[in-house]
């Protein structure tokens, strides 16, 4: 199915040609109409064009107006103000979109999709549990992919995994002098948590730990049997619980390609980087330095001590993406604090000539109002712990509503429902604004919740059911009739859905889809109020009853968009 602005595009831009022949003319911008009472959609293609025409752009509007060629999709179009071009959609027209919501693709040929989109987020370091902080980056990222996905892109999901690293120097003696083996058995990633604050607090008291740690971490990095297989062990236990997490949180991954397997690539970084003059040695380190326009502080690629660096790794990524993947681009989804960090690295993989296109989608902190979340302070917020919450508070609130329920259902239902409410108050946010934590009202259900949409949803299945009870099932091929304000409001604007999809992937905010899904639940919830449906004749019903599904359809495609979830009883 082609956008409706594509249509209306060709429509235009066939009458131009038939006014002003092949002049050369600026782009026909088509957009929806800001207030209904100016049409459906509007173009000021008369205003950007009035110097090439060299006309008064009312002039050029008029022109057009009455020059328009034949179609089947304008009803009309009018001159308003300055040389603004309204027009109205036909409801012939409008009806047969709507018909054709989920059972037809829509055409998005012309957008650039070729090669692999990689998106890297997530990112959680191995032997330390999940929390709240991790959330962001977790559904932000999942939420880019599941939009990239839908536009028809090729995407790669990759979790960059912290593997490597002088942590695991002192885990590996945290685990052999202070590991509880039942503990250890019971909650791994807990027991091993536990080691490394033990190792903490005896290497304050004993200096030797830090040097034997160091040791256990040469003989790691060298293939020590022992220690490389505690390593993968720590990595095993680290991902089962994860993956337990990501599974209620319905977020998975093609690759978890950590620092680790970048590792042996690092020397031959440094090396191109010392070979093309980019990186020099300075006191013994190798250190990239910035023109001064670029405001960036030189960047270390290896240590005097010949360690590599997080910036190091990262240039790594970049040179196995490029030669491993047709990237068409390499996303990263992390948080405002590694700007500088991405900066520095994404300049140096240009300044090789890596053609790579690269974005860093950054976000805001997620914080306490007293500050920022602290293992030290102890007010971490376990991940696990605040989706027992949601999935606990969306129980209370079925179990009051539908007490009828079985228990079964009541727990599917309060696990969609309250990782959802979780989900959305999060991304309906715009990502660069930090967030304040509060449980009241992340897992708040009224408002502009996960919700109100998700109920929304339900209430239509809730309509379809009892069509179907008193013989009235959808009808696919039912014509939409719109006699009323509400009917074409709700179809018009369910025609903008693909449009709002693009604008989201092109910006990377997720806050834009959960946007479109509350409005569009409104204008649901005007037409519900407004245009009764299983009272009316038969023409009028079957129109509604189709017209309520294809708003189901678009509610449940955008909230899986969010990598949220429907159920059809409330």
């Amino acid at each position: 199915m082609i956008l409706i602005e594509k249509e209306l595009g060709a429509i235009f831009e066939e009458t131009i040609k038939n006014i002003y022949g092949e002049q050369e003319i600026k782009p026909i911008d088509i957009e929806a109409a800001s207030n209904e009472k100016f049409g459906d959609f509007q173009t000021n293609f008369a205003m950007v064009n009035a110097k090439v025409l060299r006309s008064n752009p009312r002039a050029i509007a008029e022109n057009v107006v009455n020059n328009l060629v034949d179609n089947n999709v304008i009803e009309k179009i009018e001159v308003a103000g300055p040389g603004f071009i309204n027009i109205f959609l036909k409801e012939e027209y409008l009806g047969d979109r709507v018909r054709k919501i989920s059972t037809e693709k829509y055409d998005l040929s012309f957008l650039d999709t070729h090669g692999d989109v990689i998106i890297d987020y997530s990112s959680p370091n191995i032997a330390k549990r999940m929390h709240i902080g991790h959330l962001r980056s977790t559904i932000i990222g999942d939420s880019i992919k599941r939009i990239y996905r839908y536009l028809g892109y090729k995407v790669v999901a990759d979790n960059h995994i912290g593997d490597w690293g002088t942590q695991f120097g002192k885990l590996i003696i945290g685990y052999r002098n202070w590991l509880d083996r039942e503990a250890y058995k019971a909650n791994p990633i807990e027991e091993l948590e536990r080691v490394y604050v033990e190792f903490s607090k005896n290497s304050e008291e004993n200096t030797e730990l830090e040097d034997q740690a160091r040791e256990e971490l040469r003989k790691l990095h060298e293939g020590d049997e022992e220690n490389y297989s505690l390593w993968q062990e720590f990595i095993k236990v680290s991902l089962d619980e994860y993956n337990k997490v990501y599974g209620r949180l319905g977020v998975d991954f093609d690759t978890y390609y950590g620092e680790s397997f970048y590792h042996d690539m690092m020397p031959a970084v440094v090396e191109e980087l010392l070979d093309k003059n980019i990186a020099k040695e300075d006191d013994g380190a190798n250190v990239v330095f910035f023109e001064e326009k670029d405001k960036l502080h030189p960047c270390i690629v290896q240590k005097k001590d010949g360690a590599f660096l997080y910036a190091t790794s990262d240039i790594a990524t970049v040179k196995f993406r490029k030669e491993n993947y047709d990237v068409n681009q390499i996303i990263y989804v992390t948080d405002e604090r590694q700007q500088d960090h991405f900066r520095q690295f994404f300049k140096i993989t240009d300044m090789l000539g890596w053609e790579v296109k690269k974005n860093h989608v950054w976000f805001g902190i997620m914080r306490f109002a007293e500050g920022i979340f602290s293992s030290r302070k102890g007010n971490v917020i376990r991940l696990e712990h605040l989706l027992d919450e949601g999935k606990k508070k969306a129980l209370e609130v079925v179990e009051e509503k539908n007490p009828t329920l079985s228990a079964e259902e009541k727990a599917n239902i309060s696990e969609v429902v309250g990782i959802g409410a979780i989900k959305y108050a999060d991304l309906s946010q715009n990502r660069q604004s930090p967030v304040i934590f509060e449980w009241d009202k992340i897992l708040s259900f009224e408002g502009n919740t996960a919700p109100y949409l998700q109920y929304s949803y339900a209430r239509i299945q809730s309509i379809l059911r009892k069509g179907a009870e008193n013989s009235k099932v959808l009808k696919e091929d039912s014509k939409i009739i719109l006699e009323e304000s509400a009917e074409r409001s709700l179809v018009l604007y369910m025609s903008l859905f693909p449009k709002m999809v693009m604008k989201a992937a092109e910006s990377f905010r997720p806050n834009l889809v959960t946007d479109y899904l509350f409005e569009l639940s409104r204008r649901f919830n005007t037409f519900y109020n407004s245009c009764p449906i299983l009272n009316q004749e038969d023409e009028i019903l079957y129109s509604r009853l189709l017209i309520a599904d294809r708003t189901a359809k678009v509610l449940k495609e955008g909230l899986d968009l969010l990598g949220i979830g429907t159920v059809d009883r409330m």
